[in-house]
């Protein structure tokens, strides 16, 4: 059996989760042949990574003259199969909130998967978001292609569920995953009933490097710590307010915010409007063993977030034995027990969040050193890459069993 990864951009540094799954696949003893649309626009700061792009197709690096040779090879070799897949692009572009031109390039696009299967005997395709990447999936099985499935991660494809086709996606599919119940929910939404049961939960996963570090205790320094991409999407203005009130309200404390993005420099302006030049620090883009040291220098990590599907980033603060701050959103309620293992706000407001951060520089170190053990304990079961890796290798082989061969 021979399965295929299409991401639209891989690696990437928010990508990890995609790559552990890899691994453990591959740990597991399945090869997985990897594809990108498009290379990574922002640097590879991650070894790791940098190892990953050196195995990853680039689709795109074939040029505009060797799609169109693509696409046209196809249509000679594969006239009945090419005039259904392009018909389909024609009637799932218009509704598109993209346009028929780019879901041609889609088909290009499948069209040179299309030789890759033939050359690589690719027996089934998995994509990576509901996206363009599971368009192209979709489009190389009408064309023939092998069988694929894809996981869908929100909370953008819920965003545009027409727009990007979810039905038909979801309909081709020989199975999709979600990774929560409340993802799985969502995507029972758009198929019929009797077509429930294609729809699977598969968490993301974290790997040894989490789980086989030896216990470090919570530090006394007041550090929050927040990881993420700077956009709007993770409230870090919301929490840079946050911040401000507990400053005036007389509490010292350090908040670390990881990673980079479009809202930096609104990000950067807020804080000096408040004068938070001496509590607030952006470190900018960080490697793994950088983001891990980053959270057990902490008490607890913040990620006020207005959308999301289930931040690996939660997992990786509660495996490390860290508390975590964050919202009543998607798949976040199925991680983070309230008082148990951190706190849960409602998503866009302040003061609650702003009496969440309290608490945790106000709690005793034990008593979050005991939420943070009852959070490593839920990761490991719920999210170990290995155990969801098993899940998701079992499906591939029920698919390559299920699956018709292509014409």
């Amino acid at each position: 059996m021979k399965v295929a990864y299409l991401i639209n951009q891989y690696p990437k540094i928010s990508h990890s989760f995609i790559r552990r799954e890899i691994l453990a696949l591959e740990e597991l003893g399945l090869p997985i042949t990897r594809f990108s649309i498009r290379s990574c626009a922002e640097p590879l700061i991650d070894e790791a990574d940098q190892q990953e792009l050196a195995k990853t197709n680039i689709i795109l690096d074939a040029g505009i003259l060797g799609l169109l040779i693509s696409l046209l090879k196809v249509a000679i070799t594969r006239p009945q199969r090419w005039i259904e897949a392009f018909i389909l692009t024609l009637k799932l572009g218009w509704k598109s909130d993209r346009g028929i031109l780019l879901y041609c390039a889609y088909l290009a696009e499948a069209c040179v998967l299309i030789d890759h299967f033939s050359e690589l005997q690719i027996s089934h395709f998995h994509a990576h978001f509901g996206t363009n990447s599971t368009m192209v999936v979709l489009l190389n099985h009408i064309l023939g292609g092998a069988s694929y499935s894809f996981t869908l991660h929100g909370p953008k494809e819920f965003e545009k569920v027409e727009a990007i086709a979810l039905p038909e996606k979801i309909k081709q599919a020989e199975f999709v995953v979600g990774i929560s119940s409340y993802g799985r929910s969502q995507l029972c939404r758009w198929c019929d009933y009797t077509k429930w049961d294609k729809i699977k939960v598969i968490h993301c996963g974290l790997d040894q490097s989490f789980f086989s570090l030896p216990r470090q205790p919570i530090p006394q320094e007041n550090t929050l710590v927040c990881v993420g991409r700077l956009c709007e999407q993770k409230g870090q203005l919301l929490l840079i307010e946050a911040a401000s009130k507990l400053v005036a309200q007389g509490f010292k404390f350090k908040l670390i915010l990881v990673g980079d993005g479009p809202l930096r420099e609104p990000i950067e302006q807020a804080i000096a409007r408040w004068q938070l030049k001496e509590t607030v620090e952006i470190t900018g883009w960080a490697t793994q063993a950088e983001v891990q040291q980053h959270i057990l220098a902490s008490k607890a990590m913040v990620l006020p977030s207005f959308a999301e599907g289930l931040p690996v980033v939660l997992m990786e603060s509660l495996a490390l034995g860290r508390p975590v701050i964050s919202t009543y959103v998607a798949g976040i309620p199925e991680l983070v027990i309230p008082g148990k293992s951190g706190w849960l706000v409602p998503a866009g407001s302040v003061n609650p969040l702003v009496d969440a951060m309290k608490k945790v520089l106000e709690t005793p170190i034990s008593q979050l050193e005991d939420m943070g053990k009852t959070g490593a304990n839920y990761v490991k079961e719920h999210h170990n890459v290995l155990t969801e890796a098993q899940k998701l290798m079992l499906l591939f082989q029920e698919a390559k069993h299920s699956n018709k061969s292509p014409v």
